[in-house]
């Protein structure tokens, strides 16, 4: 009896312990079904056109950056080219022809010396040889300061056809400048060179001016000059005598 009991005591304990043995077999089948979830699957694929759209913003973000960096590069890159040095020499060339000037120099101290020796009121005490020498010397004065106006005039002139190389070289490269640094030294050189040309002009115009104010100074003193000496031939002496004259004619 108790052996009866005992044995149906395991079988019932078996039954119990027989599904959780089984459970590893059922749990793992021997072919697997693969489940395809669309919902699943969309949100996938948006993800990735998500991602993939953030890849491409960010590219064109460097290729931008890129394209910001090289601008950058670009408008302050320095003109490879520059027209000073022919400017200076220009400028220099006129000058030297100014500073070459004769006898009545551009300085005021002179000026004002040779007014005051040879110029203006002519001295009563001054002798007759005197007069003649400081006329002779105001005649060299005029006839110097017109061959000074001359050369300055002749240099200018000179200056015109390197301008003109130096202003055709200076458009172009302002033309084909390739960021807002070498178009604005493009526009400086320009500048120079309008002020060279304007550093030309005011030398002519000085130039002519010197020598016309030394014609008319020399004219005022000859006049003061001429009364001077007309006084003296009036004075002195006996005054004029008239001489005899003898005519000549020719035969009939």
């Amino acid at each position: 009896m108790k052996m009866r009991r005992s044995l149906a005591m395991r079988f019932v304990a078996a039954l119990l312990a027989a599904p959780a043995a089984l459970s590893p077999m059922l749990a793992t089948p021997a072919h697997a079904f693969i489940v395809f979830d669309p919902s699943n699957y969309s949100q996938n694929v948006l993800t990735a056109a998500r991602s993939l759209e953030q890849i491409t913003n960010q590219i064109t973000s460097l290729q931008n950056e890129a394209q910001m960096l090289i601008n950058q590069a670009r408008n302050l890159a320095s003109l490879p080219f520059s027209s000073l040095q022919q400017l200076q020499q220009s400028v220099q060339r006129t000058q030297q022809l100014l500073g070459q000037a004769q006898n009545v120099a551009y300085d005021v101290q002179q000026i004002d010396q040779a007014f005051q020796q040879k110029y203006g009121n002519v001295s009563l005490s001054a002798s007759d040889q005197q007069l003649v020498t400081d006329a002779r010397s105001r005649w060299g004065n005029t006839v110097g300061g017109l061959q000074d106006a001359m050369r300055v005039q002749a240099g200018v002139v000179g200056n015109i056809d390197t301008n003109r190389s130096e202003m055709s070289a200076l458009v172009g490269q302002s033309q084909g400048a390739t960021g807002a640094l070498q178009a604005t030294q493009a526009g400086n050189q320009l500048l120079a060179l309008q002020a060279q040309q304007l550093a030309d002009l005011t030398a002519v115009v000085a130039a002519n001016g010197r020598a016309q104010a030394l014609q008319s100074a020399e004219q005022a003193t000859a006049a003061d000059q001429g009364r001077e000496q007309r006084r003296r031939f009036l004075t002195q002496g006996s005054g004029y005598q008239p001489g005899s004259a003898q005519m000549f004619y020719g035969k009939n």
